[in-house]
């Protein structure tokens, strides 16, 4: 018997749902009032939309003592969110974000657990190109580690013997909305991401809703030593745009 796909779809197609669930794609739990805020609706009706997306299983309640916290289920639900967020119409802002947070998303983010946009995009095709991962002709979900590429891993603090792979593998390609290229998801991107946050290259948890990221000046030269990666010209094309407009 097929799935039936009807049910989550249902419950992410309400738009104070879908923006609820947009907010909680950096990972991090959060409380209902700043979910309410988040999808401009009132805290009655936030309660209502949480308790359907629990029940539904795209959301799990964490208590504290007397607080409730809500997350995303699981990181399966932030995939499907970003590769919705690909099919979606294409917005005019997307071209020529106009506000420096909008900006800095387009440039750097996360993905629930994992490094997205610009910078994530390039990290990854400098991981092929390094040969530290490997395409696979005919495989759209997958990259794959190398040889080389776990010596050169481990050599830059990322251990990845004790990684056991989800059921899409160890490393995920996760197609990136704002760029319509692959980005690193899976074990390897989650593992890879904490290790830039623990050198101080890269800082998570910019803009309300948490999923902004920063290159540091350390990062600025670490990612250009270790990955070849200029990270300046990054932002480039939208500084460009917005003098030419």
């Amino acid at each position: 018997m097929d799935a039936n796909v009807a049910v989550p779809a249902a419950l992410i197609a309400d738009p104070a749902r879908a923006a609820i669930l947009m907010a909680l794609l950096d990972g991090r739990a959060q409380p209902a009032s700043a979910l309410a805020y988040a999808a401009g609706i009132s805290a009655q009706s936030a309660s209502n939309h949480l308790g359907k997306l629990v029940a539904g299983g795209l959301l799990k309640l964490r208590t504290a003592g007397r607080h409730r916290y809500y997350c995303l289920a699981n990181a399966e639900i932030a995939h499907v969110l970003e590769g919705l967020s690909g099919l979606a119409p294409a917005v005019k802002s997307l071209e020529t974000p106009r506000s420096p947070l909008a900006r800095q998303l387009r440039v750097a983010r996360t993905c629930y657990d994992h490094l997205a946009g610009r910078l994530g995009v390039a990290l990854a095709e400098a991981l092929v190109r390094e040969r530290w991962l490997a395409e696979t002709a005919g495989d759209d979900a997958r990259f794959t580690l190398t040889d080389p590429g776990r010596a050169r891993f481990a050599a830059f603090g990322v251990s990845l013997d004790d990684l056991k792979p989800d059921r899409r593998g160890l490393a995920r390609k996760c197609l990136d909305w704002t760029e319509r290229r692959n980005h690193l998801a899976g074990p390897v991107g989650v593992r890879l991401l904490a290790r830039l946050t623990a050198l101080g290259w890269v800082e998570r948890g910019i803009g309300p809703r948490g999923r902004g990221v920063t290159v540091t000046p350390a990062g600025l030269t670490g990612l250009r030593d270790q990955f070849g990666l200029a990270v300046d010209q990054l932002f480039a094309p939208e500084t460009a745009a917005l003098s030419a407009a």
